[in-house]
């Protein structure tokens, strides 16, 4: 038996152009359902917001989202969490880095670090955190 984890991100009216962006970042797929597509119209504001959504592409990125209704609290927060991306090729890294950077604020620019050959941190222009970096094997 075998369990996946996936990232799920919260927004409010900003999901669909958050998946489209990631979608140019990392390839593969959007898929989008509407709270009208489901028949869960609570506020007529919310009825074209995303109420599940992701991006699954064939290189193993895949990172879900929605728009959190209007009659529900939602706050951006800090750092509530990081979106991790490891690979082992350090150009596939920089392009995704590159891509990420659009509009973000960069926390820590991609190089090199102690614990790996390539590591950056950046918030993207949604407020999301990711951490990108070449994985290294570990000796303790």
């Amino acid at each position: 038996m075998s369990v996946t984890t996936t990232a799920h991100l919260n927004f409010r009216g900003d999901a669909r152009a958050a998946l489209e962006f990631y979608q140019s970042v990392f390839g593969g797929h959007v898929a989008v359902v509407t709270y009208k597509d489901v028949g869960n119209v609570q506020d007529p504001a919310d009825a074209d917001r995303v109420t599940w959504g992701q991006v699954l592409a064939g290189n193993g990125f895949h990172v879900m989202a929605y728009d959190v209704p209007s009659g529900m609290p939602w706050d951006r927060g800090e750092n509530a969490f990081f979106v991790s991306v490891r690979g082992e090729d350090p150009e596939e890294i920089t392009a995704y880095w590159e891509k990420l950077s659009d509009g973000a604020t960069v926390v820590q620019p991609l190089g090199p670090a102690q614990w790996a050959p390539l590591y950056g941190m950046l918030t993207d222009r949604f407020g999301v955190v990711w951490v990108l970096d070449v994985v290294s094997e570990y000796n303790a």
